[in-house]
């Protein structure tokens, strides 16, 4: 007779290491996904604390991977990775230190650097207004947005 998955603590502790062998995951993250897998609130805590003993559940770590791995791959804006670091269940105090960290105006440069060289063949009307939407969409405020716009247009001018 096999044992019912809400009740397997070990299998608990097997399913969250394979999740964290993807990427780390905040404590949150993980109690969802184990419970909608089938383990009981019990169990999964249990797993938690074993995980947090062993240092692989720990949000201020994942935050700090997480704003890192966004500021260097997909920027956003401070707003933008708050409310994503709020979505993954990381408390507000953790997130403020973090986000504090983040350079908005290098942030908006890199995210806004790869769609302007994709805009070469735009006026500067049109180059404004889509490099202006892709910031926004990206939770740059519209002052940090036109300042990079202004950047990367003068940035275009001596290229060409």
């Amino acid at each position: 007779m096999s044992k019912q998955p809400d009740s397997d603590p070990e299998s608990c502790l097997d399913t969250a290491f394979r999740y964290l062998s993807y990427r780390p995951r905040s404590e949150f993250e993980l109690y969802s996904r184990l419970t909608r897998r089938g383990f009981s609130p019990h169990t999964v805590r249990a797993t938690l604390e074993k995980l947090r003993e062993q240092g692989l559940v720990d949000d201020p770590s994942f935050a700090r991977f997480w704003s890192s791995n966004r500021q260097a791959f997909r920027p956003r804006s401070r707003a933008m990775l708050r409310s994503e670091l709020r979505r993954k269940g990381v408390s507000a105090n953790i997130i403020a230190e973090v986000v504090q960290e983040v350079d908005e105006a290098a942030s908006a440069r890199r995210a806004g650097r790869g769609k302007a060289q994709r805009l070469t063949t735009l006026d500067y009307h049109a180059f404004r207004r889509k490099l202006g939407t892709f910031l926004r969409q990206r939770g740059f405020s519209y002052e940090v947005a036109q300042q990079t716009i202004d950047d990367l247009w003068q940035e275009r001018d001596r290229d060409a």
